[in-house]
């Protein structure tokens, strides 16, 4: 099987995303967004995610990535899903929901969702 490139976890956890601002196509309303962390949501919520810690305007946000999308991506790609692609994949979910002023403390990404931003985001 051929290798596949990876993004590798370098550097400190909360330097895997850059802070990034969004605006709101609704109201042209700025989100300040800054990446915290990432940790397996089966422990902490007994939910089947990988969740994903951000700060939006200084509140706290999680974006929790369905387990069972990273496992089918593993399967087609034939490697895991690095913690900082997945910090990538949970970036793009929350700046779509937010351009559309979609905004709440927990956002829940099917694994369909997962794998569409995989492929949106050319991670392979």
């Amino acid at each position: 099987m051929p290798v596949r490139p990876t993004i590798a976890n370098q550097g400190p956890m909360s330097e895997f995303v850059g802070p990034f601002d969004v605006s709101s196509k609704l109201t042209d309303e700025v989100y300040g967004v800054r990446f915290s962390h990432l940790w397996n949501g089966i422990a902490t919520r007994h939910s089947d995610t990988v969740d994903t810690k951000f700060f939006v305007n200084g509140r706290g946000v999680i974006v929790a990535l369905a387990h069972t999308g990273l496992v089918r991506f593993a399967a087609a790609a034939g490697r895991n899903l690095s913690d900082r692609e997945a910090s990538f994949v949970a970036a793009e979910y929350l700046r779509s929901r937010l351009q559309e002023e979609d905004q709440r403390p927990l956002y829940d990404v099917s694994a369909d969702e997962v794998l569409g931003l995989i492929q949106k985001l050319g991670i392979g």
